[in-house]
């Protein structure tokens, strides 16, 4: 088929963010589809510059940044960017963007945060790929102005993998949301050499925007998951790093509780040194979004997903997603302090046994082939 991929690279330039979007365009390239990844400016100043810590309507930076890795990947004529600021096109012209829509069976809209253009519009698959479930269903609700935006797409899919079953409170926007998951390309993620006497580490952002009221229930960041584990490396003798984007009272905090805290630009700064970030850790520990957790989403962290491929096990609070993946080897849930403590225990009892288990759960789970073959057939 003919697949366009609209993402989110120039806009964000960071590695974490770049693999989470290649790994689409390469996984449906590898299944011997044909691919473009097109990604628009829209009306705002929307271009994060990481070498100045600026937003504005500049799409340099990310543009090189798009052109150094869809190049190194082999996948050079398989992008373009829409500049509205300019009315300019980056990377394939116009003219080719057409061409490919007009004859297009699919488009994914992964986040849904490019806006809706007449160029893909008439494309008869239009998907809705969400990856930020609960929060992208309140806005739904509480703002027509996005659900209509939504509702022009054909076919919905979510992170959020308990959607509509009994456990899961995520808001119903009316959608019928079908599950899926971050397709990993197992090749991209080699099980270097691990070792037990490295630090425990993770990505993250304490707030990324504002948490969420809807009926009186607050839907909460990472900010408000750890609180409980704040004590944590008073807790175990293991050493916990955070690649944290935060104010600096935070970081205090935090460092004086006795996490290590490192500015996470010069990690994700390529793709390489974010594989490289995880390949040197012992493995993944990391609260939620408290939004995902109180609804118990089943959502999944694609960063997650990429420790495992790398042979890192991972110990994660639980979402839900036990309910469908296999836990407690190489994938360890927690729900509390207590057992947070428990999991590193048990990972230390027998750490290359769990890092070997950690990648397999990537084999049977995320394999690229297996989760855009499901994802292609719910259409």
């Amino acid at each position: 088929m003919k697949i366009l991929v609209l993402g989110y690279i120039v806009r964000g330039p960071l590695g974490g963010m770049a693999w989470h979007h290649l790994q689409y365009v390469i996984g449906l390239k590898n299944m011997g589809h044909q691919v473009l990844f097109l990604e628009d400016s829209d009306g705002y100043a929307s271009c994060y510059n990481p070498s100045t810590n600026e937003v504005t309507t500049d799409p340099s930076y990310g543009l090189q940044f798009c052109k150094n890795i869809f190049t190194q990947h082999n996948l050079q004529h398989n992008w373009s960017y829409y500049d509205e600021h300019t009315n300019s096109w980056f990377g394939l012209s116009k003219k080719a963007v057409e061409n490919f829509c007009n004859n297009a069976d699919v488009v994914l809209n992964l986040s849904g945060i490019n806006p809706i253009r007449e160029w893909w519009l008439n494309v008869p698959t239009r998907c809705y790929l969400d990856t930020d479930p609960a929060f992208t269903q309140i806005k739904h609700i509480t703002n027509n102005a996005a659900l209509e935006i939504a509702k022009a797409h054909t076919h919905f899919a979510t992170y959020g993998e308990n959607f509509g079953k009994a456990i899961c409170s995520i808001p119903n926007d009316g959608i019928d949301w079908k599950p899926t998951r971050q397709p990993v390309v197992l090749g991209k993620w080699n099980t270097s050499q691990s070792t037990q006497n490295r630090n425990w580490t993770t990505v993250m952002q304490w707030d990324s925007y504002q948490s969420q009221e809807y009926k009186g229930k607050v839907y909460g960041m990472k900010s408000a998951s750890f609180d409980e584990y704040i004590d944590m490396p008073s807790k175990v003798q293991d050493i916990f790093e955070l690649a944290l984007g935060s104010h600096a009272v935070t970081k205090c905090k935090l460092i004086d509780a006795g996490w290590k805290v490192k500015d996470p630009l010069g990690i994700t700064l390529t793709t390489e040194t974010y594989q490289q970030f995880i390949c040197n850790s012992k493995g993944e520990w990391s609260v939620a979004k408290q939004g995902y957790v109180v609804t118990k989403s089943g959502w999944f962290s694609e960063r997650s997903a990429v420790y495992m491929a790398s042979g890192r096990p991972v110990i994660v609070q639980n979402t839900g997603f036990s309910d469908f993946l296999p836990v407690g080897k190489g994938l360890l849930t927690f729900t509390n302090m207590a057992e947070s403590i428990a999991c590193i225990e048990k990972v230390n009892g027998d750490y290359e046994y769990h890092c070997n288990e950690a990648r397999k759960i990537v084999e049977e789970y995320f394999d690229s082939n297996k989760v855009l073959r499901d994802l292609l057939k719910s259409f």
